[in-house]
């Protein structure tokens, strides 16, 4: 489905409502490289960035929740160190995970940004009411997106978010 893009303006208009910022980990919060190394571990780069922007947008009062496919160890220890508590990972069916989660916190999913690039975050972008992307996503998850981002998945796309949202809930 593809969604009408709207302006920085309007987007800050929606976001004053916004409780809980869903992300993706690769491709969000990573620039979706994974490093392998010879022993079989797994290597993952965040971005510091980013990291300030969550926790900047948790003081404000937005709930952070990781929702990924993911299943390396790193994803909860970086998470963790951040102050993040709702940490899914591992996760086959994210739409589901996401209705878990506003169902837990009672937050309907209109007060939900979801910033997924790939087409197994599709069910999620099409389901909340601030769907965001980046601009190296897949072209089906582009187009599901109300907004792409400035920046790419893993080089400040997610503080891009962070910024605005602080911006508009004043």
């Amino acid at each position: 489905m593809v969604q009408k893009r709207v302006s920085r303006f309007e987007l800050s208009n929606r976001l004053r409502d916004i409780k809980l910022l869903s992300l993706d980990v690769d491709g969000i919060l990573t620039d979706g490289g994974l490093y392998f190394a010879d022993d079989g571990n797994t290597f993952r780069k965040f971005n510091v960035k980013d990291g300030l922007g969550l926790k900047r947008v948790m003081q404000a009062g937005v709930v952070v929740a990781i929702i990924s496919a993911g299943k390396q160890d790193a994803i909860q220890r970086r998470m963790e160190s951040l102050g993040i508590s709702h940490i899914f990972t591992n996760v086959e069916d994210k739409f589901e995970t996401l209705v878990q989660v506003c169902d837990e916190l009672g937050i309907d999913r209109s007060q939900v940004i979801h910033m997924g690039d790939d087409l197994n975050d599709l069910p999620i972008l099409e389901a909340v009411g601030c769907p965001i992307s980046v601009p190296d996503a897949m072209p089906d998850v582009r187009d599901a997106a109300i907004y792409v981002t400035t920046e790419k998945g893993g080089e400040g796309a997610v503080r891009e978010v962070c910024d605005m949202l602080i911006v508009a809930r004043g």
